[in-house]
């Protein structure tokens, strides 16, 4: 009636006639004993050659003596298989992490880029007229060598680390009263869109460990919170932002001069917070912030 075999019917007959229902519940088809299972300690192996040099599972087997899918098998338990899923730089795993809401913790830093030359940079335009757009361009100062200097703009970041909102200001330094002043701004801001700041996360740099950068967190009611020094990765959320800077909004296209790449940083921020579809969460940042899709509570 069932379509199943005899011995099958009779086996949970048996099992309900023992145990009553609590016999037909689903049982782990795992055997008892695996004689033939890898090693705890050949596992091990495995897994440091795959962490420290990155070997595949042909180049393992064969430094270890064993089948390349015995090797394959335990990568993919280990959830190793994919070298994507390796850090590249400590070759430890990677470990993602988000906190639950906006506001919860902030991530800032600053990066910089070459000011362009009236003209054009050597990026678009060659280094040879680039060089020569340099020299042209009024105002420059020259170093010992008499060759002109464009200059370097610092842009302050910070992001949201629940929702990847992004706040950027361009300035002239990386002081601590400039640092200082961004954090108001965009604390500010959010406060403005309807969040507030509870922790913000920073590098090691001067700015962020003065006195003045300790005493207007404390002032704002905000935990300052410091990553492992010479480990961007735990401030990687920001790291990644700026390429997308980079990429996106200064080399993105041919700007004659410095003045019109900073007009362009506006409209290029508010499409990367309310119409740019972020690939970690699957729509625009702002979408986190208001909570139209439910995203959070």
């Amino acid at each position: 009636m069932f379509m199943v075999s005899v011995p099958t019917a009779r086996k949970w007959a048996v099992r309900f006639q023992a145990e009553g229902a609590a016999g037909m519940v689903d049982r782990s088809s795992r055997p008892k004993t695996c004689p033939r299972r890898t090693p705890e300690q050949v596992k091990q192996q495995i897994v440091r050659l795959r962490w420290r040099r990155r070997l595949g599972p042909v180049q393992i087997a064969g430094e270890l003596g064993l089948a390349p899918s015995t090797v394959h098998a335990v990568l993919v338990r280990c959830r190793l298989n994919r070298l994507s899923h390796i850090d590249r730089v400590s070759g430890e795993p990677i470990r993602r992490y988000e906190h639950p809401h906006p506001g919860s913790l902030i991530h800032v830093d600053v990066t910089k880029f070459g000011q362009i030359p009236d003209g054009g940079g050597h990026r678009f335009v060659g280094r040879q007229q680039g060089a020569h757009n340099k020299q042209t361009t009024p105002g420059l100062p020259r170093g010992a060598d008499y060759k002109a200097r464009t200059g370097t703009a610092f842009l302050h970041t910070v992001i949201d680390d629940h929702s990847r909102v992004a706040y950027v200001e361009i300035h002239a330094d990386e002081k601590a009263a400039t640092a200082v002043g961004v954090l108001r701004r965009a604390v500010a801001w959010f406060a403005d869109h309807g969040v507030t700041v509870e922790r913000v996360l920073s590098d090691n740099g001067s700015c962020y460990r003065s006195h003045a950068w300790t005493a207007a967190c404390t002032e704002l009611e905000i935990v300052p919170k410091k990553t492992r020094p010479y480990r961007p990765q735990t401030n990687g959320k920001i790291e990644r932002f700026h390429r997308t800077l980079a990429d996106g909004w200064a080399y993105a296209r041919f700007d004659s001069c410095e003045s019109e790449r900073r007009t362009a940083l506006p409209n290029w921020i508010h499409s990367y917070n309310h119409h740019r579809t972020h690939s970690a969460i699957g729509g625009p940042p702002i979408s986190r912030i208001n909570n139209l899709p439910g995203h959070h509570t």
